[in-house]
Order: structure tokens, then sequence, then C-alpha cells
């Protein structure tokens, strides 16, 4: 393999090392569920989950009861659980008024007689529409574990249906430190976040103040890798952060497309690339990148609405992905003709498509919860890690799993075989037109 071009942003990014043998790729998510429950269990000194949320069901339930069995056997371990502060408060999309899943903290509090668990509301906007927290990965003493997914049913896989991520599980003492120090140093702003496992845990509205100083110092934030190194000689990992334009996860993920010489294989779940990184991509088929992009078909969608079943405004968004991928495998068609572009779309039965990340070359991969989406890259508080291996030292493990998520995937061929908004179901036509005639498709493509 040619040396990566130099001087790169790349070169300059601190990470531990670790032997190869450090890092799991998890096959899937029941895989996932019970990697989270076993390590739950047998956790001595400290339990931390980060996800966008926990919710009121049976998975959720599984995890939150072995949190409070850990506890009881081991009074000394600290707990905290970090989720989005709206998120929790509100019901499911569509399912009509509900408590939300901090009521259901509330009331697992009470029946396990005030036991502390703490969770934590995390408030990344001042409303839900312009950021989340869309921070991933769990620290267990000395492991992190790192998903895209949150906690529920379909992401876990309790039961039939299945919401495909990737699960990594890392074993590294300075890195789990430091996502650790970032949780308890920057995350949990006494001003910003409030617990939501207690009564009252305030009204969002009062915290606006509190928010807004709150995002200008997550845009400053960053992991500590004075523990690592920036020497690139052996496999490294990573950790990223970013918040808002132009922040060092998005100039990373950026670098790693501008400086791929040979292959660049990208996945987003939702079709709606920032105009920055299709810029890029399109730089890298110009200068003789074979690039593939694997997303998830319409129905594979987490917001699907299947004929029949109740619509709603968020029953658009498939069709919306869809449209994207067609217009970028049109403008593409001469690179889709002579195979440097390859389009894979992932449909398994009635399972749904999360995946998101990065490879570059023989070297580079970013696990990350990012979308690859504008919403990702301007408006959710995010973060990677970015797996650096010069030496080819975890190649084996790499190759496998882009093996296993090729599965269940079909090739576009042409442009044309995709859907045009004309052969939409009806309600769908209809909101594509007032997106059109309004004038605002732009704005709708920042925000999803």
């Amino acid at each position: 393999m040619r040396p990566f071009a130099s001087p790169s942003p790349l070169a300059n990014l601190r990470g531990f090392e670790l032997p190869a043998e450090a890092i799991t790729t998890l096959p899937g998510p029941a895989d996932y569920r019970r990697c989270l429950l076993e390590r739950i269990a047998t956790a001595h000194r400290r339990i931390t989950l980060v996800a966008l949320y926990l919710q009121e069901d049976e998975a959720g339930q599984e995890i939150l009861d072995a949190l409070y069995a850990a506890k009881a056997a081991r009074p000394e371990l600290e707990i905290i659980v970090a989720v989005d502060w709206f998120r929790a408060q509100r019901g499911l999309i569509g399912a009509g008024k509900q408590p939300g899943n901090a009521a259901w903290y509330q009331a697992e509090r009470l029946k396990y007689h005030g036991s502390e668990i703490k969770v934590y509301g995390v408030p990344i906007q001042t409303r839900e529409l312009f950021g989340v927290l869309h921070l991933k990965g769990h620290v267990i003493d000395d492991c992190v574990i790192y998903s895209g997914a949150s906690i529920n049913n379909v992401y876990l896989q309790r039961f039939d249906k299945y919401r495909l991520d990737r699960y990594h599980v890392l074993n590294n003492a300075g890195l789990a430190d430091a996502m650790q120090a970032l949780v308890t140093s920057t995350l949990l702003d006494p001003k910003a976040c409030h617990r939501l496992d207690v009564p009252a845990p305030g009204k969002s509205r009062a915290l606006n103040k509190a928010i807004r100083g709150f995002r200008n110092q997550l845009k400053r934030a960053a992991y500590d890798t004075s523990a690592g190194t920036s020497q690139a000689n052996s496999l490294r990992v990573i950790p990223l952060v970013g918040v808002g334009r132009n922040n060092p996860l998005n100039r990373t993920v950026l670098s790693l497309v501008a400086d791929c010489q040979q292959q660049l294989v990208l996945c987003t779940p939702y079709f709606n690339l920032p105009p920055v990184l299709a810029r890029e991509i399109g730089r890298a088929l110009k200068r003789g990148v074979n690039v593939r992009i694997i997303t998830g078909d319409k129905t594979a969608n987490d917001f699907y609405t299947a004929p029949g079943e109740r619509f709603s405004v968020s029953s658009v968004l498939p069709y919306v992905y869809e449209n994207n991928l067609r217009r970028f495998a049109h403008a593409h068609q001469a690179a889709i003709d002579s195979g440097q572009l390859q389009l894979d779309v992932w449909k398994h039965g009635e399972h749904s498509f999360h995946l998101k990340g990065v490879w570059v070359d023989q070297r580079y991969t970013l696990l990350t919860g990012n979308n690859l989406n504008p919403r990702g890259f301007r408006l959710d508080l995010e973060n990677g890690l970015l797996i650096d291996d010069p030496q080819g030292d975890w190649s084996g493990p790499r190759q496998e799993e882009l093996q296993h998520l090729a599965a269940n995937t079909t090739r576009i061929s042409r442009f044309s075989t995709l859907q045009t908004p004309e052969e939409y179901p009806p309600k769908v036509r209809t909101f594509l037109r007032r997106i059109k005639r309004a004038r605002v498709g732009r704005l709708v493509n920042y925000l999803l």
C-alpha cells in the first residue's frame, strides 16, 4: 500500500495502543444484548451506559433490572445512565400522548427502594428537533462496548425482529478512562443535565439558558488522550467527539475520504449525505478510488410504514432517502457502469437497518453513531472510534465484518431501478409536492 499523502490531519491524532485481540466484533444484536448483560453482571468498579434512549419495554426492563441487581450485589459500583433529555420525556412517535421513559425510571427507583442507579437527561439543544444526544459507547470497568444501537426490543433483538447495527468490544483501560472522563467531567453538566429517575426533574423551558451555555461548552469538548500516542506504528484506537459544523469528528471523516487512495466503503442507514461529504466522495471517484456505499432499502428503514398502517409525517422519510439515493445514482451512473462505484441496498424480511461507518483502504476503520447526514454533521452530539491499523494486525476481523455487512444486499445497476416519486403512495406524493412547492426541500434534508 502506498503511503498516505503528507501532511494529513490524520497524522496528528492521538490514540491508545492495543493488541488486535483486544477488539472483538459481535455478529448481531442478540449477541450484543448478551454481552451487555454479562458485562453488567460481572462489573466490579463502574458501569456507564450512554444511549439516545433506554426504552420501557422488555429489553429495556432486562437491562435496567441487571443494573439494579449489579448494584445490590456490589453497592460500591458507580452506575450512571445518560440518555437524551427530550427523548426520555415523550412517547413514541405516532403513539399518542405518553408519559415517556422518565416516568418509568422513577417508578423503577421506587420499586427498588431508592437504590442509586443515576439516570441523567442530557439536552443538546433547547428543542429535540435541533439536536439530540447521539453519543455512543458504554464503559464497564476497563471495557468499552461500542454500537450505534439504542436500548429497546428491536435494537437488542429481544423477540423476532431486529435492527442491524455494528457492535464492538474494546478492552483498553486508557480508552475506557477517556470515555468515562468525558461523561463525568463534561457531559453531566450540573446546570443543564438533571436526574430523570427522581420526581420533578425540571421543566425544559426553564433550562433554555443553561442548555445554550452547555452546547457552547460541548463545541470545545474533546477526549483526553494524553495517555495515548500520536506515533502511528501499531494498532491504535482514537476517540473523537464533536457537535456543530467543522467539529473534529466531521473533519476526520472528511480527511478519511480525502486521503483514500484505493478503496472507500461507507455505510449509512439514511441516505442523505451532507453536501461537503458528497463532494469529497465525488473527488475520490475522480482520482480513481473504488467506492462502495451500503444503505438500507426504504422498507428496512425504521420510519417505514407499510400500506394500511397508520400514516404520519415520519412515514415520508424512507421515500425521501430513496429519492436522494436515486439522484446520487443518476449523477454517478458512469461510475456505476464501470464498476468503480457500487451502491448496495440492504433488505432482510421485516428487519431494519441502522449501520453506519467508514472503511478506508486497508488501514482505517471508523466506528460511529453518526448517520453521516446533515443532522449528524451539524446538530447532534456525535462521537466515534477511529481504528488505525498501519501494519494490518486487525485485517482479518475487519474483512469478516465487511463480508457480514454485505449479506442481504442487492446492488443497484441503474438509477432507474429505484422508484420515482410518481410511483410512491398517494399520501407520500402529496407531502413531497407540498415540500417542493414551499421550496423547503433543502431545509427538510438539513433537519433529517
